[in-house]
């Protein structure tokens, strides 16, 4: 669940143990594995509404908790934003259709940590244009996954992402929306921008957990907020993107503790979804 920019929830950075680091693990296979059903059951004719009870179901039967649902008064398991829906979309009656993008975040508690990942679905007849954009900010993902590696500063991360998805590929980079650290609670310090200087920001080490999610529109950068309080749109109504993965900081390579496999096997195994792939 992506972070309102400058929204801390407490002044200390946690570093976690390895223990700590397995039951993030954990908290973050369910995630996966909550993600991966709710591939499976994205049809045309489907509502966010049918995939959040879907989602609370599968979490609660495999022992965890929703971690969005009550946060700050979010009333859903999920988010479901679709098309110009940037993030926080409130499940609803809305049917989806073939030309849809639908970004699912999801958040799990379990034994007092969490685990949060997020996906962009891509429908069967998206078009060429808002599947670029989906390729674009998943590639943009990993590239800031790289740069999350001890001696490393967050500004690395930020200005891979946003050198990709801006410079290079000409999208707007969300500003007002950030990732951030997780662990005991879901949104931790340290803020991780998808945009900002290479070697600047907080100095990372490792045991760090952060979500790692590019925020990333076809248009302007510029988003507003709905009148319920929670869902983003893009201010030009024009497509986002939105991929997350939450990762431990390591020395040499970053440890990813969400796991898209096993939705990318459930896209594969589901005839109204188009495979995203990052591009290379």
């Amino acid at each position: 669940m992506g972070l309102l920019s400058n929204e801390h929830s407490g002044k200390r950075i946690f570093h976690k143990t390895a223990a700590e680091i397995e039951l993030m693990r954990k908290a973050n296979l369910l995630v996966s594995k909550t993600l991966a059903h709710v591939g499976s059951l994205l049809k045309p004719g489907v509502t966010g509404e049918i995939l959040d009870k879907e989602a609370e179901r599968f979490i609660l039967d495999h022992g965890g908790r929703p971690a969005f649902k009550g946060y700050h008064g979010f009333p859903a398991t999920l988010c479901v934003s679709y098309n110009d829906i940037v993030v926080h979309g409130i499940p609803g009656k809305r049917a989806f259709k073939e030309t849809d993008i639908v970004s699912v975040d999801c958040g799990v508690e379990m034994e007092g940590f969490y685990g949060d990942a997020a996906y962009t679905f891509a429908f069967s007849k998206v078009g060429v244009e808002e599947l670029d954009l989906l390729r674009t900010t998943y590639a943009s993902l990993y590239l800031g996954i790289e740069q999350a590696v001890h001696g490393n500063r967050i500004g690395d991360i930020s200005f891979a992402i946003q050198d990709y998805c801006e410079r290079q590929h000409k999208y707007g980079v969300v500003r007002d929306l950030v990732g951030h650290g997780v662990g005991r609670s879901l949104h931790e310090e340290p803020e991780v921008p998808n945009y900002g200087r290479r070697g600047k920001g907080y100095l990372m080490t490792e045991g760090l957990v952060i979500a790692i999610e590019p925020m990333v529109n076809m248009g302007v950068k510029e988003v507003y907020q709905d009148s319920d309080g929670w869902t983003i749109h893009t201010k030009d109504r024009k497509a986002s993107a939105h991929y997350e993965h939450s990762v431990v900081v390591k020395k040499g390579k970053a440890d990813i503790l969400s796991d898209h496999s096993f939705l990318l096997d459930a896209i594969k195994n589901n005839a109204d979804l188009q495979e995203v792939l990052p591009k290379s």
